[in-house]
C-alpha cells in the first residue's frame, strides 16, 4: 500500500487528467495508481492525501467518520467574536446546515509560502487570518461559510487532516508517510491496523 501526503499548489486540478490541459496531480506525484482522498478545490492549496488503501480512503473523506480537517483561511475584513460564535455553532449555507465546528483568529501563519500569483492586495480593506476545523466535506463548504459570516474567503489552505500536518513540504512537493503516521490516521477514522 502507498500512503502519500502532497501540498498541492494554487491551482491544481485533485485529478490525474484534464481534458483543457489544466495543472493535475499527475504533474507532481509520478505514482500509479493512488487516488486524491477527498477533494481540495483548484482554487485552494495545502495537505492532500493519496493512497490505494480503499478502505482508508473512505474513512477520512465520508464525514459519518468524523475526521478532523484544518484550513487556514485569509479573508477579507475584520474578524469579530459574533463571527466565530456562529461558525462554530453552524451556519446555513445552500447544501444545508454545516455542524458544528471550530473556528478561531490566528495571526498570518510565519511559515506559508506566498501565493502564485498572489491575492488581491486592496489598501482600504484589511484582511484576517481565520482557523476553521471541520469533519464535513460539502462542496466549497469553508468559502461558504466564511461568505455567510460576512468574510469574503481569499485564499485557502488546507492545513492538517487529523493529527497530520504538512510539515515543511512546500507547494509541489510530497513524500510518503511513515508508518505512526498511517497508523494514527487508522486510529483517528476507526481502520483496524493491517499487520
Amino acid at each position: 500500500m502507498r500512503y502519500i501526503l502532497l501540498n498541492k499548489p494554487y491551482e491544481v486540478l485533485t485529478q490525474f487528467t484534464d481534458e483543457h490541459g489544466r495543472a493535475t496531480l499527475k504533474d507532481f506525484v509520478p505514482v500509479p495508481e493512488v487516488y486524491p482522498v477527498g477533494r481540495l478545490d483548484f482554487d485552494s492549496e495545502g495537505l492532500l492525501l493519496l493512497t490505494d488503501d480503499k478502505q482508508l480512503q473512505h474513512r477520512l473523506s465520508d464525514p459519518k467518520f468524523k475526521v478532523p480537517k484544518t484550513y487556514w483561511a485569509q479573508v477579507e475584513g475584520l474578524v469579530s467574536e459574533e463571527a466565530l460564535q456562529q461558525l462554530r455553532r453552524g451556519v446555513q449555507i445552500k447544501e444545508g446546515l454545516t455542524v458544528p465546528g471550530e473556528a478561531a483568529e490566528l495571526p498570518e501563519p510565519a511559515h506559508l509560502w506566498p501565493r502564485t500569483p498572489p491575492i488581491r492586495y486592496r489598501a482600504s480593506i484589511p484582511t484576517s487570518w481565520l482557523e476553521i476545523q471541520i469533519s464535513q466535506g460539502m462542496n466549497r463548504q469553508v468559502r461558504k461559510m466564511c461568505a455567510v459570516v460576512g468574510l469574503p474567503c481569499l485564499r485557502l489552505v488546507r492545513a492538517a487532516i487529523g493529527p497530520l500536518g504538512l510539515g515543511e513540504l512546500q507547494p509541489g512537493e510530497w513524500r510518503d508517510l511513515t508508518q505512526t503516521e498511517v497508523d494514527s490516521l487508522r486510529k483517528i477514522s476507526g481502520v483496524a491496523r493491517r499487520f
